[in-house]
């Protein structure tokens, strides 16, 4: 049993050991470089960026970068640069900063905000997170009003799916707008992001309904279907709730940090140059 034991022990150090190695990008000079590094750097200026998801040639870019780093660094030390009265100065600075940056953060991990709390935000600005009434559509773009008049022709005696499809086709053969290869498709859109005549047009339809005259705006003439509708509707708490919380943390983050700098300021010894000592300076 106690041979056992070992085993299994010895068996997870290694499996520990060959986890950290297969985090090592590469060993500069006896400094590892890793991947979580790595990370950090393109996380630094692009935040939606992440190494594993860069290719190999701008894995290999991100990697050179870092080997420089280390190299630069090491010269840098190996010139003095450390020594130098402006790097303390800045390294004091820089000290400053993180210790104040530090301390906010744990403020911000202090701020607790309940369910009950949120749901209660949540309740008490309904309005706040509503969902517009929106509308999907497509439509046929020609020049001329007749060329429009004779596509709705075309389709009067149609409905339901044999009228979608004919639409799509004539859409695709007909339409000069950019939306014509796919079918007319315009996607999803709120009252008042189209022009007004089409926005008008296109709100007055029901849905698996063309307009029956040619809708003219300063692009050319319209025939429009509409595919669906959504009318405006409260978004589901739980969507919302994480938003909601953050937001709430945040606000009382802000809060208790004025009213801490508020007392430190009624404490502390501040004194401001008289208008007079400027002068004279």
């Amino acid at each position: 049993m106690l041979k056992l034991a070992k085993t299994s022990l010895l068996t997870v150090a290694m499996m520990a050991t060959a986890l950290t190695a297969s985090d090592i990008l590469v060993t500069v000079n006896g400094k590892n470089i890793t991947k979580q590094e790595a990370e950090t750097f393109v996380n630094a200026s692009s935040p939606q960026a992440h190494f594993s998801t860069l290719d190999k040639s701008q894995q290999a870019m991100i990697i050179d970068r870092l080997v420089e780093k280390v190299l630069f660094t090491e010269l840098a030390a190996k010139e003095g640069i450390d020594k130098k009265p402006e790097f303390q100065r800045n390294m004091e600075k820089i000290k400053e900063e993180l210790l104040v940056n530090m301390w906010m953060k744990e403020q911000m991990d202090k701020a607790v905000v309940s369910d009950s709390e949120a749901k209660a935000f949540y309740d008490k600005n309904a309005d706040k997170f509503m969902q517009k009434a929106s509308v999907h559509a497509r439509h046929i773009l020609v020049k001329d009003e007749k060329d429009a008049q004779a596509i709705i022709d075309e389709m009067k005696t149609l409905k339901g799916d044999a009228l979608k499809a004919k639409f799509i086709e004539l859409a695709k053969a007909k339409s000069t707008g950019p939306s014509g290869p796919k079918g007319g498709d315009l996607g999803s859109f709120n009252k008042g992001q189209m022009v007004p005549e089409f926005s008008k047009a296109v709100w007055g339809l029901n849905v698996g309904e063309i307009t029956a005259k040619p809708v003219k705006t300063q692009f050319g003439y319209h025939v429009i279907y509409l595919e669906g509708k959504k009318e405006a509707a409260a978004t589901a708490y739980d969507k919302v709730k994480d938003k909601i919380i953050a937001s709430l943390k945040q606000k009382q983050f802000a809060s208790k940090i004025s009213e801490v700098a508020k007392e430190l300021k009624s404490k502390a010894t501040i004194v401001k140059p008289s208008a007079e000592s400027n002068s004279t300076k």
